[in-house]
């Protein structure tokens, strides 16, 4: 079932209306769709490298809107959340989850909103949690953007070859970007 619609999702990539369709999979896979935009973002990229940035801010918007819709199920409508979370197999984690939230709210919404981690696990935690939404919207525009743009800038500049090493090596270049940004914010920190 879940590779038919990751078909799919892929097959939407070479249709007319891509683009809207890239949208409304980036707005729903950050409150309940399964498949993260990256399965369209890589095709419409490799395809039309002149519109790569333009693709990335079409998923970074449409995802951090669907990430309040993710936000608002897990704050006003908590049961529904915990049956998505229930779903994806994640409620079982659910208290470790708050205290993690508690005590790193910010810190796990960039690590995990910047990697291929199901983003609405995020949205609807710190719906569920009450994080503070301002911040969240904050930090949503920062990750998604970070990691929708890393995608594009690669296959725009390597292509096809880089897509399939980065593929093998997700993992390792989300450990490496994570460092890089967690060093950043370091530096920042102790430089002000």
């Amino acid at each position: 079932m879940l590779r038919k619609l990751y078909d799919w999702v892929f097959s939407l990539a070479r249709h007319r209306h891509a683009t809207r369709s890239l949208a409304v999979v980036s707005f729903a896979e950050s409150s309940f769709f399964p498949i993260p935009p990256d399965v369209m973002l890589a095709p419409m990229v490799l395809a039309k490298p002149d519109r790569a940035y333009f693709y990335a801010t079409v998923c970074t918007v449409a995802s951090v809107l669907g990430g309040l819709l993710g936000y608002a199920i897990g704050y006003f409508l908590e049961p529904v959340g915990m049956a998505i979370l229930t779903t994806l197999g994640k409620a079982d984690t659910f208290e470790a989850s708050k205290v993690l939230f508690q005590k790193y709210g910010a810190w796990v919404i960039v690590i995990k909103g910047a990697t291929p981690i199901p983003y609405k696990l995020i949205t609807i935690s710190a719906g569920v949690f009450q994080f503070n939404l301002a911040l969240f919207v904050i930090l949503s525009v920062l990750t998604r953007s970070a990691r929708f743009f890393l995608v594009a800038f690669v296959l725009k500049r390597w292509g096809p070859p880089m897509l399939k090493i980065v593929e093998r090596r997700l993992a390792l270049f989300t450990v490496l970007f994570l460092i890089v940004m967690v060093g950043g914010l370091v530096a920042v920190k102790f430089l002000h």
